[in-house]
């Protein structure tokens, strides 16, 4: 049987970023309902943001985000006190624009550095229904 490849990941952690963005809760609404429309997506549900209170180990707290899409999901958690962001973007479709969401993730943060991973997901995902 014919294989085609489900979808794509793209996991970014961002170093350096502005306190007062990583620290604000419309920051991380309008970063992710913005991705939404600029990479042609559907929300299933209202993006959604809470503050996570750290603990007194690695994590200082900071805001957790997410909405879930028809295509996947986008997620967002910020650790202002350390500068930093972590952001997941996965999605079916393939061919994603990966640029335009680095460019845009690393300007609403202001973020001085980011490390990039990318994922093709499902490559053994069939191209037909099994049944």
């Amino acid at each position: 049987m014919e294989t085609i490849n489900f979808g794509e990941h793209l996991m970014i952690d961002g170093y350096g970023g502005n306190f007062e963005k990583l620290n604000d809760e419309e920051s991380v609404r309008k970063c992710l309902d913005d991705l939404v429309v600029k990479c042609e997506m559907h929300k299933l549900t209202e993006t959604k943001v809470f503050f996570a209170k750290g603990n007194d180990t690695k994590d200082p707290g900071g805001w957790s985000g997410y909405v879930l899409i028809e295509e996947s999901h986008i997620s967002i958690h910020t650790f202002p006190g350390r500068g930093f962001l972590s952001a997941d973007v996965y999605t079916c479709k393939n061919d994603m624009e990966t640029d335009l969401i680095i460019s845009h993730i690393t300007e609403i943060f202001q973020l001085k550095e980011t490390e990039i991973n990318f994922v093709k997901r499902g490559t053994r995902y069939p191209s037909q229904n099994l049944l």
